[in-house]
């Protein structure tokens, strides 16, 4: 959910939550209220209990008692004098906080209440009931707040009566303030209530996420790189988080990778001092031997001359090998690309190579399998490499005393794949996926007959992958190895007419 989406939901949640929920809980403790307000003082309204007009609430409080005594009024006035049924009369009033008056020729004939002597004299004489539109009744403050209902009627002996029926109302406003009250802490909880849902709510989906980016702001600043931000969901927050983590795991590849590069350096000066070290000491031991007079015939010095000749070319070869590599580690490897003929580049590779292995009785063979005049796009040069290097690693390994070293050129499609097979000594199943990796070395000994930067290969594969090939080995130990790589068919668009 969008950031946006979130605080918009929070402002209506703000406007309508509280609404709602402050409507629904005034409607149920209105109905348990109301219920009471109704079983206590009979009432029939109770919508008059929100009446802003005070004198129309205390007299609908009453109009049940008022009806009953007009009922009695015309089935019997003579009961109106008969103390005992005005004292029944009263007690049942007196359950609804009101009380009986009753006047008979101006005299009072019936109190119910001894508070009803302070208002003897604030009585309306008698006609004035009959006045009041409705019987309404009229309320009386000062020292006593009352409401009065008066119904004027004649006794049996012809003598003018009034019945009053006065309502206490000191014991009704404090329930009604009561109401108003609860009314008041029903807002202030469900706004308290709708605050803390809110804030909890923000809180998982904003802060928590912000809490666990500063957190993770602050590992980053010491240093460390091991950890991960675990956030859910879909808005700018959580978005802002995914970013964070894959910046953290691009920080941490990058640290690693530096790592592995200082690792690289290291073990490259390693083995460029080693083996630097054996061709610089053994034309040294020439040139010493040549300076003591030791080759002192032609036949000897001449041979303490090429011997320091070839190791000069070793040297040569591995200065060569090490620029290459930096070239491969800033991808500037320089590239010369043209149409070549397979079976005519091949075959001068071959020629080139096979007095060289001959001298080191290595037999080379030549096989040409494919059915027509291949053509790829390539560096001549670079390939030149490639095959190079694989066959010196063959000859590097090789354990035999008569060696070979095939060569096979095959259709693949539209793919041409070559493969160079040796009768080596094999490379074990251990080693096999890792000999293309940059200075992995399968031999750990490191004599100066298999010696190398550990290099050659990871630039084989380098040269044939930028070449739009692949490359990789089978072998088996004692028995030899296989490099197959694959290069792509060159193929003429033809030309629409």
């Amino acid at each position: 959910m969008k950031l946006r989406t979130k605080l918009t939901i929070s402002f209506l949640t703000i406007i309508l939550a509280p609404i709602l929920l402050i409507g629904a809980s005034v409607t149920v403790m209105n109905h348990f209220q109301i219920k009471a307000l109704r079983e206590i003082y009979g009432l029939a309204d109770t919508e008059i209990l929100f009446s802003s007009n005070t004198l129309q609430l205390f007299n609908a409080l009453t109009q049940s008692m008022r009806d009953e005594v007009e009922r009695i009024m015309q089935d019997d006035t003579a009961a109106l004098e008969d103390a005992e049924y005005l004292e029944n009369l009263n007690q049942r009033l007196m359950e609804k906080h009101s009380y009986l008056i009753v006047r008979k020729n101006g005299d009072i004939l019936f109190t119910g209440d001894v508070a009803g002597q302070r208002i003897y004299d604030r009585l309306p004489g008698y006609g004035y009931g009959s006045n009041i539109k409705n019987q309404e009744g009229i309320y009386l403050g000062g020292e006593v707040g009352c409401l009065m209902s008066q119904q004027d009627f004649l006794f049996a002996d012809g003598g003018e009566g009034s019945l009053f029926i006065v309502t206490n109302v000191e014991p009704l406003l404090p329930e009604v303030r009561s109401v108003v009250m609860e009314i008041v802490y029903v807002i202030i909880l469900v706004l308290i209530l709708t605050a803390v849902l809110l804030t909890v709510w923000l809180y998982g989906s904003i802060l928590r996420p912000l809490g666990a980016l500063k957190k993770a702001t602050r590992e980053i600043k010491n240093g460390n790189l091991d950890f991960s931000i675990d956030v859910s969901g879909k808005d700018e927050i959580s978005e802002l988080c995914m970013g964070f983590e894959e910046m953290r795991l691009r920080l941490k590849e990058n640290s690693e990778e530096k790592m592995q590069y200082d690792a690289d350096n290291k073990v490259l000066i390693s083995n460029i001092s080693h083996d630097l070290k054996t061709p610089i000491t053994a034309i040294k031991g020439y040139v010493e031997g040549i300076l003591d007079g030791v080759a002192s015939s032609p036949e000897k010095l001449d041979k303490y001359v090429r011997t320091i000749y070839n190791k000069a070319n070793d040297m040569d070869k591995l200065i060569d090998e090490l620029t290459l590599y930096s070239k491969i580690d800033t991808n500037r490897i320089p590239y010369n690309f043209s149409k070549i003929k397979i079976d005519d580049y091949f075959n001068d590779c071959v020629e080139e190579l096979k007095l060289e292995l001959s001298a080191k009785n290595i037999e080379l063979t030549y096989y040409n399998y494919l059915t027509e005049d291949v053509t790829i796009i390539g560096d001549t040069e670079q390939l030149k490499r490639v095959i190079n290097n694989i066959i010196s690693n063959s000859v590097k390994y090789m354990d035999k005393k008569k060696g070979l070293i095939n060569i096979r050129i095959r259709d693949s499609g539209d793919f041409v794949q070559i493969e160079i097979e040796d009768n080596g000594r094999g490379i074990s199943g251990r080693d096999l996926p890792y000999i293309f990796d940059r200075f992995y070395r399968a031999d750990a000994s490191r004599n100066s007959s298999t010696g190398g930067s550990g290099i050659g290969l990871s630039i084989v594969r380098k040269i044939i992958e930028d070449h739009g090939g692949r490359i990789w080995a089978t072998s088996k130990e004692s028995t030899g190895t296989i490099m197959h790589f694959v290069l792509r068919k060159y193929q003429e668009t033809p030309i629409q007419g």
